[in-house]
């Protein structure tokens, strides 16, 4: 019987179908080498077995030792945020389309897991932030993002004027249409997508991207991560802005909150093949070129 990640949850990408033959694949492996293994609640109902155990995707961290997620990156997404509390390690399973965190294929999956389960991994910390909504000096919502954090025009044609300080110090005032203030982690998602730059894992930074800025000298800026950013409204006007975690929406922001972003106490722990490479991650996923230097 292996010891190593005796309990192992999965979590799967949430009402797809077409995880059905990786499912069922990975928890007959898990079993079979007598692992205690836990699925999420949404994709038990694609496993062929009975009487599987089964949890919440909030709950399943505080009952593993490793959390194995099924689909793309929005799923492991939801994984690390359930994970992080509990410090479990996370490893990826791609069946999305570009999969910059989840680094395992389908047809490598049980010998990656072979020597994965066996010890043979490579590590990585991702910091998460924590965004807080403070309305009348109490805080009124609180969030967890792993990718980025999005201030943006919300039902309205007009840009908004969103006024940004950094520990304090008023950073400046920007019309756009909102600002991405963006992990390592996110600087591969909807930063990129905006014009940011690509921050490698290991670097103790975040990115602030405005997203379709008035003033065309208004361009990223890299930070250090241990940083409290505060951003406000300029009063000038009634506005409708929203802000998101990843892809988890806060509605209802007012022109007189005030929204703050800093680093969450607790980072996620990535599992990686011994093979894993993040260059070679990026010239397959964008398209770069793929020869070998001369």
């Amino acid at each position: 019987m292996s010891t190593l990640f005796q309990r192992i949850g999965i979590i799967g990408k949430i009402g797809d179908p077409s995880i059905a033959g990786t499912l069922n694949q990975l928890y007959a492996y898990l079993q079979n080498r007598g692992h205690t293994v836990m699925v999420d609640a949404e994709s038990v109902k694609f496993l062929n077995p009975i009487n599987v155990q089964s949890a919440a995707i909030e709950d399943l961290a505080r009952h593993s030792d490793l959390i194995i997620a099924v689909g793309g990156d929005g799923t492991f997404l939801s994984a690390s945020r359930a994970a992080a509390d509990y410090e479990v390690p996370i490893l990826g399973v791609n069946l999305g389309r570009l999969g910059f965190l989840v680094d395992i294929s389908p047809e490598q999956l049980l010998s990656q897991l072979d020597a994965i389960l066996a010890g043979h991994y490579k590590t990585e910390q991702r910091h998460l932030l924590i965004t807080q909504i403070i309305r009348d000096d109490q805080v009124i919502h609180q969030q967890t993002a792993v990718n980025e954090v999005v201030v943006h025009r919300w039902v309205t044609p007009s840009m908004i004027e969103i006024v940004t300080s950094i520990d304090g110090v008023y950073l400046n005032t920007q019309r756009s249409d909102g600002l991405i203030v963006a992990t390592p982690t996110g600087s591969t998602a909807y930063s990129l997508s905006a014009g940011g730059p690509i921050l490698h894992p290991g670097l103790h930074a975040l990115v602030l991207v405005p997203l379709n800025p008035h003033t065309l000298s208004n361009r990223p800026i890299v930070i250090d991560d241990n940083v409290e950013i505060e951003i406000r409204f300029s009063h000038t006007k009634q506005i409708n802005a929203q802000v998101t975690c990843d892809h988890l929406e806060i509605p209802d922001v007012r022109c007189s909150d005030q929204i703050v972003i800093k680093k969450a106490d607790k980072a996620i722990t990535i599992l990686h093949p011994e093979d894993h490479d993040f260059f070679h991650i990026l010239r397959s996923k964008l398209n770069w070129s793929g020869g070998n230097p001369a």
